[in-house]
């Protein structure tokens, strides 16, 4: 099991990072050692001063494919949730400015905090889902996938290029604007079109 994660994804999240819209997805992965389920909480990292949230829709593969065509890509996934991205955004400064990679701002341990998956219906229109990140009860993020740069669809067309794509797999499918740093003690809640499917507090 791997989670692929799309990196600027929403054209205002990527200009308050001060980031290019990309023309192509934006790729980057997590271990499986970086996911954390059941509404268990992140102790923040030692290694980090400036730990931040980023919330993202969230698709989980039923099938396995490669090379899959957009128009076909639907039928590879069946269900859908929140998660977070959570970033350890000093490091990642340092790692950009060396031009070295991601990971160890992206990818430790419990830095993909997933909700409750729900099934994908005939009638949930996935390109049309409103969601919501709630910190200690105030909304943080907004977003709305119809706003996705690259729709759930191309970005898995897209990756099924370079990687097997597995039952099971997570696709993480990007944030949107809001994202800010967290501290100990904060609570943080995502809604999927008004339903809570996420909790996980910061210890």
């Amino acid at each position: 099991m791997k989670i692929i994660c799309v990196g600027r994804n929403y054209a205002e999240h990527a200009k308050e990072l001060n980031n290019d819209v990309p023309k192509e997805p934006v790729l980057f992965m997590k271990p499986k050692t970086a996911m954390l389920i059941d509404n268990k909480p992140l102790y923040y990292p030692e290694f980090t001063n400036d730990l931040h949230y980023e919330c993202e829709l969230v698709i989980r593969m039923s099938k396995n494919g490669k090379h899959i065509k957009q128009k076909f890509a639907h039928k590879y996934y069946n269900s859908v949730t929140l998660g977070i991205d959570f970033t350890a955004r000093d490091v990642q400064q340092k790692q950009k400015e060396k031009g070295l990679p991601w990971e160890l701002a992206k990818a430790f341990d419990g830095s993909a905090a997933v909700g409750t998956f729900l099934p994908i219906t005939d009638s949930m229109k996935i390109m049309d889902m409103n969601f919501e990140l709630k910190i200690n009860k105030e909304t943080k993020q907004v977003g709305h996938t119809r706003d996705m740069i690259f729709n759930i669809d191309r970005i898995i067309e897209y990756a099924s290029q370079f990687f097997t794509l597995n039952i099971g797999d997570l696709i993480f499918t990007g944030t949107p604007s809001g994202v800010g740093p967290l501290s100990i003690d904060d609570l943080l809640e995502g809604y999927l079109e008004g339903n809570k499917v996420l909790e996980c507090a910061i210890k």
